[in-house]
């Protein structure tokens, strides 16, 4: 896999691979789609309006699971100094963000006729809107920073600060009193929920975990090709002061 640290080798599995990523991302969000609005039934207690669990627990799930894969990058990027490693992280935070948006504006749908609001300032709400401030200050220091080398070594450096999060979010719901209810799903006792509702709810978290995968490598291999069109033009820039001071 080392090989693979080389950008035109990892190009190359890329291309392999995203057509493969892209397919099977959309059977399963077809499939799970389909089982979450013509076959999981209702709560008893919410309704139809349930059905947004089917989007926002696997959103929330991503949120998180992004946030880990950039940590791994950061970690690859000032420990090991990973060629791609920098590449990976810039290019999982725009994602992340946009997970983790999903996630809150899903759970403002599902809060509002459940809770009776549509925001309350709990520990778990204000963790993840935390999380996706986060991910804005990771896009805006990119952004920032003109050289990549000295951008990806200080987001790598706020992405490690900001990983202290992850932990509160997860077990957020156990440490204090919020809204929120504990884990359905993997607690130790067996998930606390209906098959009916189980599987849909596993084949659009698997879905959406794709379909991360998907865009994740599509903008790895952009950032790449973004990188090597930047190298050019500076050293066609070069090449063009050096012709002017010999002419």
């Amino acid at each position: 896999m080392l090989k693979y640290a080389n950008p035109t080798h990892f190009l190359a599995l890329a291309a392999r691979l995203i057509p493969w990523l892209a397919a099977t991302t959309a059977l399963l969000l077809i499939a799970g789609l389909y089982l979450t609005f013509f076959v999981a039934p209702d709560d008893y207690q919410q309704g139809s309006s349930v059905k947004i669990m089917y989007l926002h627990v696997p959103s929330a799930w991503l949120a998180m699971m992004c946030y880990v894969i950039m940590t791994s990058a950061a970690l690859g990027t000032i420990v090991w100094r990973h060629p791609l490693a920098d590449a990976a992280q810039k290019a999982a935070a725009p994602l992340g963000a946009a997970f983790t948006l999903l996630c809150l504006v899903t759970g403002s749908l599902w809060g509002k006729p459940m809770w009776g609001t549509w925001w309350v300032w709990d520990a778990r709400l204000t963790s993840v809107l935390v999380l996706f401030l986060i991910y804005l200050g990771l896009i805006g220091l990119w952004q920032t920073i003109e050289e990549p080398a000295q951008a990806a070594r200080a987001a790598a450096i706020l992405t490690l600060v900001g990983v202290v999060n992850i932990p509160i979010i997860k077990f957020s719901v156990d440490w204090w009193n919020t809204l929120h209810q504990p884990a359905s799903v993997f607690k130790l006792g067996g998930p606390a929920i209906a098959g009916s509702m189980l599987w849909p709810l596993l084949i659009m978290a698997v879905g959406f975990t794709f379909l991360f995968f998907t865009l994740h490598l599509m903008a790895i291999r952009n950032e790449i090709l973004r990188r090597r069109l930047r190298r050019l033009s500076i050293d066609a820039a070069h090449a063009e002061e050096q012709a002017e001071a010999t002419a």
